[in-house]
């Protein structure tokens, strides 16, 4: 599992995380495990795979032809 280092963390928000952990009952770095699950994961957050698979209930499959032709390479200038 990766691990993180957080330098120059100023000892205001060491003892911040310290205190809101003994609020929850757990120890700081499952806190900050917590905080940081919550900032990059939101409970409310959109869920692409759940969206489109809901769309694909709703419409049901939908139908294309894929063009033969060759796809030419991008090219930048």
């Amino acid at each position: 599992m990766p691990a993180i280092a957080i330098r120059n963390l100023s000892p205001e928000i060491h003892r911040a995380l310290k205190h809101r952990a003994k609020q929850h009952g757990t120890s700081t770095e499952a806190e900050i495990r917590a905080i940081l699950a919550e900032a990059v994961m939101p409970q409310d957050r959109i869920k692409l795979g759940s969206e489109l698979a809901a769309f694909g209930r709703k419409y049901g499959p939908i139908e294309f032809e894929r063009d033969p032709g060759t796809t030419e390479p991008a090219e930048f200038e």
